[in-house]
């Protein structure tokens, strides 16, 4: 039973090492990189046992496949460094609103437009929302106009990433931060 919790553990994405792999012949690299040539998955094994190292399967999709004799450790733990770097650059987009009235005036428009240029420029998408209450709807184009007049006061920001739409009794569209280039 503890030899089936061990096999439970092992993630499908980890690499087959070892006594794991159970292909007849396989095409052999040592540790600089260089072709060794294709030898019988216990010569291969023996050779990474003399070196001190683990046989891990890079290819099973070739014929034969590919295994490289590497320490399967500091590989591992490269591996994860090199990843939770691209984790930490990486910088997550949250969608943040700006509720308004197609009718605003002008300075309650102004602390919106305050808003959207702060949300933009910490790098998060603006959704500008204008509601509609029992028949305003009918003054959807200027609702329409005003979601233009906002986004082309933010142009020198932001990207259009959804152009103003009707949704029910709501307008709205997206702003995205313009893309570093």
């Amino acid at each position: 039973m503890n030899n089936q919790n061990q096999n439970k553990k092992v993630s499908r994405n980890s690499p087959i090492i070892n006594d794991r792999i159970h292909f007849p012949t396989v095409r052999l690299i040592d540790s600089e990189g260089e072709q060794l040539g294709i030898f019988t998955i216990s010569e291969a094994k023996n050779l990474a046992k003399e070196q001190q190292l683990d046989l891990v399967l890079i290819s099973d999709k070739s014929d034969p496949p590919v295994c490289r004799i590497i320490d399967y450790g500091k590989y591992k733990f490269t591996q994860e460094k090199k990843a939770k770097e691209v984790r930490k650059k990486q910088q997550i987009a949250q969608l943040k609103e700006v509720k308004m009235r197609y009718n605003i005036e002008a300075h309650d428009y102004q602390v919106r437009l305050n808003q959207a240029t702060r949300f933009l420029s910490s790098g998060d998408k603006v959704k500008a929302t204008i509601t509609f209450r029992g028949r305003e709807i009918q003054h959807a184009d200027l609702a329409l106009g005003l979601l233009k007049k906002m986004a082309s006061e933010l142009e020198s920001i932001a990207d259009l990433q959804q152009s103003p739409f009707k949704e029910g009794k709501t307008v709205l569209m997206i702003l995205s931060p313009k893309s570093k280039q």
